[in-house]
Formats: structure tokens, C-alpha cells, sequence
């Protein structure tokens, strides 16, 4: 069994008063911190002046006073004088006669975090056995006894020597392993990299930032570890550095679909250059989902004042070709104003709606979602879509059953993928979807189809506003809204061709989430007898009990009656002006989770009071909403 810390100190204690060498060690408070009782005994001093605490001046006081020093004139002036000497304290050996005649040597050695360790050993025999033999030796020249003396002080002097240094020693041992675990901790990969473009120096943080990559790397070439293609990402910054240039830039690891952040450091010394790397994926989506909400207000402001005037025009237009229709004209004029209404004045009104949706102050809302569920939810929409040649297959490649993921953007997302493959594809052919994970960094969807593929102006343009390679019949913003809800959620719009068609990817943020709320008894509150009845549906569907109530009375007679309710579902708006906050005001102290919902607009006062107080979920919603919504309402 391992001893613990006080079994240590005494055993340290118990060996240190073994030894014949008197001890002590003062702080740099000239306070004692640890002396032996070999200490006390070599100078007959009281149990006050060895108990950790007592001052060195104290001590030199009582032996001053006892004339171990020898006869002085002022007793304070040379407690004074050694006191001074202790604060600047120097490795010293010397050797001197105490007033009881006995000789004895001090060795004296600073500690790295102040104070000093001095070691007192009793030599009056050595010096005794030394005149014994200067006096039998007469012989020998005076030379050779001084010699003699000389060599045995220096060999005490090298040996005081060597014990500071191998003290040195192990304060340097202990700085490197202290400086090697520093490193290890940091979330970065450190790393220096010699003239010969090979490390010389690695923590081994390199796999953590770039998954895949080995993290013993010392002694291969950056070349060896990074891959060609990663090499090739950082040669030319490499090389400046080695010319003297310090930078810091970004790339993309392509294998591992990590943006990494790399600074380089010129080594003037050695010739080569330090190297510290970081993962910055999740920094990098997070800016490009707040650069495309920028850019989505700019947009609003520049458009929201003509879409007001081309709405007020597309009125009037309409308005003057109701008019028209009611008058007397040629039937052929008839045809020609039903089709002005129809082609023109309405389909203008769509694209309102569309650069409404792209400009508008939409909010990427992600929440846990079964992808599962999802897919088979789109599929039914697709389905509906297509035309009877033209086959739909989705593949679900996926290793976690639910993800975090704003549903109903993805939803859109991936339904303009759809409609714009089956264009493609014309009467006939086949759309594939496929989802599956990146390297724990990507959710990515692919859609490809068996269509003519893209031009080589569309792979270049297609993501633009106002962009189309149908003509008349298209508006040019369907892939224009893909690519900016994507941005919105810190994803990547990909276009490409295929061997036999064209394809676009869409990244987000790979964010994974538990699936399903364990299956309790849910306190279901709504004053609207069909809409309760619906709900219940949803909700014993996902595995949940429940009871019903219509008014704040009886959720909270349930509550008392049933205290296994696991979790309470309100409606905002009840019946006789009751709101779920008046319930959410009534329940007792360390009550279940209560979630609200609601079908009033964001901006609405009590929405907005409610959103202060607990989850709220938007009315209307789905089946795989709500199950989604239960499970974080729990989490809360």
C-alpha cells in the first residue's frame, strides 16, 4: 500500500536525525522551514529556535550571546551583519573553531525557490589527526604539508560543487517534463521542423487536430506525415519561412475535411522553423453562417424598398387588367389579358415571395432530428413530384440515428435539389440522394441525377441569384436559396458532373444528438378538442403516455392526482383567457419539464414572454417535430 504524505514526512524526518551531519534548511523568509536533531544537539539550542517557524535572527541572537562567535562589541550590530549576509545568500564552504574548541565545516547551497540548505559537520578529529600527523612528519617539507591541505579544502570545496550541480540537474529534468506536459495539454499541435524538412520536435496533439494523421512524427519529413496533397497546402509558406518570413494562413486538410489554422515561426538559430497548428472547422462554420446573415441583411435593405414598389406595380397591373377583362374587347384580347394575369402579375408575385424567403429574417433554428424519419418524410413530398420514369432512390449511409439539423431549411434545401434534377432528367431517369458522415466534421448530402449534367457556365454561375438554364420558366433563385440557407448553417454548396449526370453536394456541420425522450406520461394541456386529439396521436406514437386537459383547473388537479407525470405540453392561447404562463405561474417548486406551444407570430408580446420562460415550438408542426422537440424540452 502506498504511504500517505504525513507516513512520508516522518520517515523523512526519522532518516535525516540517523545521519551524523547537523541539518537545517531556512526559507527565503529566513523563517526555518526543516532542521534534524543533530542540529539542536551540535548547538545546545532550545526547542523554540528548532520549530519550523523560528526565525534565523532569533537563532544567531542566542548563539552571539553565547559567544559562539567569539567576543563583540555590540551584540544587535552583528546579529545585524549576518543577517544581511543570509539575505544574500552565495554557495559558500568554510571551516571554523566554536567556542567549545571543537572545529567544524558549514557547506552551504541556495534553493531554487529561495532560501538555503546548510549542512554542519564535526571535523575536530580530522584536525586533530592532521597536527597528529604534521607533528610525527617533521620531515616533510613545509611545502608538501600545505600542499596537502590545499587538496584536501579543494576536494571539499569540488565536492560541494557537484552536489549543487546535480541539484541543478534536477531542477532542469524537472523544467523539461513540466515544459513537455505544458505542451501536451495545449489544444495545438507544436512542433519544430529542422533544415532537412523533418521534425525534430513534435507534442503529440498532431492526430487530435488533424484526424488520421500519426502523432509520432519525430524524424520524418513533413512530406512523410502531411501526404502530397497536404504538403502541397503548405510548401510555399514553408518555404518563406525557411527564407525568414513568419506567416499565419488557413488551409483545408482534404482527407480529414479539417480547416486548420498553421502559424510558421523562422528558427534563426538552428536553421529551420516552429510550426504550431490548430483545428479551427467549427470557428470556420460558425463565420460563414454569421457572414451569410450579414449578407442576408444587406440584402433585405437593398431590396425590401423596390420589392414594396413592384408589389404596389404588380396591383396596379392587376387591378387595370381586372378592369380590362370587364370591358367589351376581341376574344382574342381576352386571352391576351388572362395571360398577362397569369404569366406575368402572379408569377411576378412568386419571385416576390422567393426573394422574400432569401432576404427575410429566417433563423437557422437546429434541433435534434431523427434522420431516419426525415428522409422518409421527404421521399413522401419527392414522390408527389415526380413524373412515373423518373425513379427516386435514397441512400442512408449514416452512422448516428439522429443529428441536430434545422429540419424545415434542409427540407427546402433538398426539395429544390430534387425538382431541379428532375428537370434535368426530363420524362425519364433516376435522382439519387445520398447522406453519410465526414472524418466527425460533415453531414453531407449529395444529389445526382442522370440528366445532360452542367455547362461549364452553369458549374461556374448556378449559385447566383437570377441565374437559370431554363429560360422563361425558371426564376434563377432555386439553387441561390440552397446555397444560402446552407451558408446560414455553416455549411458548403458543392456543383460537379458525374460520368452520367450532374451533381450538388450540400456540408453542414456534422452535430449529433440523442434520439427519442424515454417514454413517460405527458400532461398534455390544449382547449381545442381536434387539435388535442391530433396531438395525442403524435405524441403516443413516439412512446409516451398521456392524459388531457383543456383548462389550467385540470392540468393542475392531474398534477396533484398523477405525480408520475413526466412532462407537461401546454398551448400558449386557452380557453376563458387562460395562458400556459398562468399554468407554468401555478405549478409547484421542482416541478416536471413544462414545454409550451403556439401558433401566434414570433413578434406577438405573449410569444416572446413565453419564450423567457420555458422551450416553445411553433405551430403548425409534424410528427418527427414534435418527437424532436420533447427531446430537447427534456434536456433544458
Amino acid at each position: 500500500m502506498r504511504p500517505s504524505p504525513t507516513d512520508t514526512a516522518a520517515m523523512t524526518m526519522a532518516g535525516l536525525n540517523l545521519i551524523q551531519q547537523a541539518l537545517s534548511i531556512y526559507d527565503c523568509d529566513l523563517r526555518l522551514a526543516v532542521c534534524n536533531r543533530r542540529f539542536q544537539e551540535m548547538f545546545d539550542l532550545p526547542d523554540a529556535l528548532v520549530t519550523p517557524g523560528a526565525r534565523f535572527e532569533d537563532t544567531i541572537r542566542f548563539q552571539v550571546t553565547r559567544g559562539e562567535y567569539g567576543p563583540v562589541g555590540d551584540v544587535e550590530d552583528a546579529v545585524r551583519a549576518r543577517v544581511d549576509i543570509a539575505r544574500a545568500f552565495r554557495p559558500h564552504y568554510m571551516e571554523r573553531t566554536r567556542s567549545n574548541g571543537c572545529t567544524i565545516s558549514i557547506e552551504g547551497s541556495p534553493l531554487p525557490q529561495g532560501g538555503w540548505v546548510t549542512v554542519y559537520t564535526d571535523i575536530t578529529r580530522t584536525k586533530r589527526q592532521e597536527a597528529l600527523l604534521r607533528a610525527r612528519s617533521e620531515e616533510l617539507s613545509d611545502q608538501l604539508l600545505n600542499y596537502s591541505e590545499e587538496l584536501a579544502a579543494a576536494n571539499r570545496e569540488l565536492q560541494a560543487t557537484i552536489t549543487a550541480l546535480e541539484e541543478a540537474q534536477r531542477q532542469l529534468t524537472a523544467s523539461e517534463a513540466r515544459m513537455r506536459l505544458t505542451t501536451e495539454m495545449m489544444p495545438a499541435h507544436i512542433a519544430h521542423v529542422g533544415p532537412d524538412r523533418r521534425y525534430t520536435y513534435s507534442n503529440r496533439r498532431l492526430g487530435a487536430i488533424i484526424p488520421g494523421l500519426r502523432s509520432g512524427i519525430v524524424g520524418l519529413s513533413v512530406e512523410e506525415v502531411l501526404g502530397p496533397d497536404g504538403y502541397a497546402r503548405i510548401r510555399d509558406r514553408l518555404d518563406e519561412a525557411f527564407a525568414g518570413t513568419a506567416s499565419v494562413f488557413e488551409f483545408t486538410h482534404e482527407a480529414s475535411s479539417r480547416r486548420i489554422r498553421a502559424a510558421f515561426t523562422p528558427d534563426g538559430e538552428q536553421g529551420g522553423a516552429y510550426v504550431l497548428s490548430m483545428d479551427v472547422t467549427e470557428e470556420t462554420q460558425t463565420r460563414a453562417a454569421l457572414q451569410q446573415t450579414r449578407r442576408r441583411e444587406i440584402a433585405a435593405q437593398l431590396t425590401s424598398g423596390m420589392a414594396h414598389d413592384f408589389s404596389n406595380l404588380l396591383t396596379i397591373i392587376l387591378g387595370m387588367q381586372s378592369r380590362l377583362r370587364r370591358t367589351e374587347l376581341p376574344a382574342e384580347a381576352g386571352a391576351l389579358i388572362g395571360a398577362t394575369i397569369a404569366a406575368a402579375a402572379r408569377r411576378g408575385g412568386r419571385l416576390l415571395n422567393r426573394i422574400g424567403d432569401m432576404t427575410g429574417t429566417r433563423e437557422h433554428d437546429p434541433r435534434p432530428t431523427s434522420l431516419a424519419a426525415f428522409l422518409r418524410d421527404l421521399e413522401t413530398l419527392a414522390h408527389s413530384t415526380l413524373p412515373e420514369g423518373v425513379e427516386l432512390v435514397i441512400n442512408n449511409l449514416c452512422d448516428a440515428a439522429a443529428y441536430r439539423l434545422d429540419a424545415g431549411m434542409l427540407q427546402d434545401s433538398l426539395l429544390n435539389l430534387v425538382l431541379n434534377a428532375r428537370d434535368a432528367c426530363g420524362g425519364a431517369g433516376r435522382i439519387t440522394l445520398t447522406a453519410r458522415s465526414l472524418s466527425d466534421t460533415w453531414l453531407e448530402f449529395s444529389v445526382t441525377d442522370t440528366g445532360p449534367g452542367f455547362s461549364a457556365r452553369a458549374l461556374e454561375h448556378a449559385l447566383e441569384p437570377f441565374f437559370t438554364t431554363k429560360g422563361s420558366e425558371g426564376s434563377g433563385l432555386g439553387l441561390a436559396m440552397v446555397y444560402d440557407m446552407t451558408k446560414l448553417a455553416g455549411g458548403r454548396v458543392g456543383l460537379s458532373n458525374t460520368d452520367g449526370g450532374g451533381r450538388v453536394t450540400i456540408r453542414l456541420p456534422l452535430r449529433r444528438a440523442e434520439v427519442g425522450a424515454a417514454p413517460g406520461l405527458v400532461l398534455l394541456v390544449e382547449d381545442s378538442p381536434d387539435l388535442r386529439g391530433t396531438i395525442r396521436d403524435m405524441l403516443r406514437t413516439a412512446g409516451h403516455s398521456v392524459v388531457e386537459a383543456a383548462s389550467v383547473a385540470e392540468a393542475l388537479a392531474l398534477m396533484r392526482e398523477l405525480p408520475e407525470i413526466s412532462a407537461i405540453l401546454s398551448d400558449i392561447s386557452l380557453g376563458g383567457g387562460e395562458t400556459g404562463l398562468d399554468l407554468l405561474d401555478a405549478l409547484p417548486r421542482g416541478h416536471c419539464p413544462a414545454l409550451l406551444m403556439t401558433s401566434l407570430p414570433p413578434g406577438d408580446p405573449l410569444h416572446r414572454a413565453a419564450l423567457a420562460r420555458a422551450p416553445v415550438l411553433r405551430k403548425p408542426f409534424t410528427a418527427s417535430d414534435l418527437a424532436a422537440f420533447m427531446v430537447a424540452g427534456a434536456a433544458a
